[in-house]
Parts: C-alpha cells; structure tokens; sequence
C-alpha cells in the first residue's frame, strides 16, 4: 500500500511522462524508445545536436506527429486518445515562425484566442495581460511584418500562454536572437514559470542558456537520451566545468550535418509509397 502511495505520488508530481517513444520513417528510427518525466513547475531543456531526434520528439508530444510506438501522457492525458484536451494543456513555440505578418499584434492573439473557444471578456483581460508582461501592448496594433525577431518571439509566448496552458513547448526560442534580446526574452519566460507555475520545456544549441534555467537536462542522440540530470550532476559526471563541455563530452565533437526534419521524412514516405 505504502509503494502504491509513493507510485501515485510520483505519477501527480509528473505533467510530463513518456514511455518507450518511438518513430520511424521506412527504416530510418528517428527517436528510439526513449522515456523520460518532467516534474510540475519544473524548467527542463532537451538537449542534442543536430538531427539527433528532439523536433521529432516534440512533434510527436504536441500531436503534430503520430508516435511508431510508445506511450504519452501530458498533464496525465493521453495526447493520441484526446487530441483536444491535450492541446488545452499546451502551449508552443514553434523554431520557424508561425505569425501571421499581415495581421496586427492584437489580431494575432485574438485569432489564437477565438481558436481554442475562449470567452471574449476573459480572451480580452487575458490578452492585455500577457502583452504587458512582454511588453507589446503599447505596440497592440502594429502590423507584426514591422516588428524585430525578438519582438516577433515575445509574440509567439504571449500567444502560446493565452489559453492557461499546463506546459510550453519553446522549440529553439532564442534562435538567431541577439544576447541583449536573448536574456529578455528568459527574464519573461522564467518570470512566467514562477508566477503561473508554467512547465517548460524547451530545445537550445546555446548550453549556457540550458546551464543557467533548466533545473533538469535529457541529452538525445542518435534518437536515444544518454543522460539525464540536473547541469551540475552532469559536469561532475564528466569531470568538466560547464554545460556545454560535458555535452561535448557525451555527444562527441565531431561536427554534425543538418539533416532531414521529421515533416521532410514524412514527405519523402508519401512519396515513396504513392509511386
């Protein structure tokens, strides 16, 4: 009964839980039975080089992309049974841009807002909140294509908090960023982790941002994690001094061609099984 308790007590503790995930494109294996949990309120950075299988993982957890095999439960639902609710459970921000330019700043979220059925009164208090704290309110009625790539980004996490979520997904969110406009863009993300209690979860290439925010690391190869710990278990594991060394450590230092994306391998099947 105790170890039952315990078992339960893990389970509530978890938004995140992933089990045996895997996908494959013909017999290429993308991500490879991987299974990892994230705590509640919990900032977790999923790390990897390039083609090494995290946009394909969070494709599959955000319903973009239906798992080979393997199990999911976001905020203890089940993604790939209740599509719906799931999505009500998750924000994201996605690693190219998904603005409408032609749109203002406040048509963008409205438009969001109408999507996922949220009362006006409460889409338009909602709304003004989440601009003030990324500072755009005052630039609610610009056209976004006038806008810098940082204030674009501020855009997208203001938009993806719009409907409450449990979790946000930032897949690459200071990506060609500036540092000035990097570290602003942190300050918010993490003030809206401590004041929401907001689960993030989020892929970056700059390990400093991962050593200095993420309270636990998954470092994915090859589509299997090879380690998971919090930054500074994983320097003392490697005997190094910083996040980025002890990532080099256990993933190599060989440079990594860019490869195929999940939706490019998803094309490519299309194409091979319509001939």
């Amino acid at each position: 009964m105790i170890a039952s308790m315990e078992n339960l007590q893990a389970r509530n503790s978890n938004i995140i839980e992933v089990f045996g995930l895997t996908k494959k494109f013909g017999d290429f294996v993308a991500v490879d039975n991987i299974s990892f949990t994230v705590g509640r309120g919990e900032i977790f950075a999923f790390l990897g080089p390039n083609g090494a299988g995290k946009t394909t993982s969070i494709r599959m957890m955000t319903t973009l992309l239906a798992p080979s095999k393997g199990a999911i439960l976001l905020n203890g639902i089940n993604p790939w049974e209740n599509q719906d609710a799931a999505r009500k459970s998750f924000g994201i921000v996605f690693q190219d841009p998904s603005l409408d330019e032609e749109l203002t700043t406040y048509e963008n979220m409205e438009f969001h807002g109408i999507l996922y059925r949220i009362p006006k009164e409460v889409r338009k208090k909602r709304m003004e909140e989440l601009l003030r704290i990324v500072e755009l309110w005052d630039r609610k009625n610009s056209l976004v294509k006038t806008f810098s790539g940082g204030m674009k980004r501020r855009l997208e996490i203001a938009r993806g908090l719009l409907h409450h979520p449990k979790i946000l997904f930032l897949d690459e969110p200071t990506l060609g960023l500036d540092p000035q406009t990097r570290n602003h863009i942190w300050t918010y993300i993490k003030n809206l982790n401590k004041t929401e209690q907001i689960t993030i979860f989020f892929t970056t290439h700059y390990m400093e941002e991962a050593e200095n925010v993420a309270r636990q690391v998954a470092i994915i190869d090859h589509g299997k994690i090879i380690a998971q710990a919090t930054p500074s278990k994983l320097m003392a594991k490697t005997r190094t001094k910083t996040l980025e060394k002890a990532f080099l450590k256990l993933t190599g230092d060989t440079i990594r061609e860019e490869t195929a994306n999940a939706i490019d391998n998803l094309r490519l099947q299309r194409r091979i099984h319509n001939r």
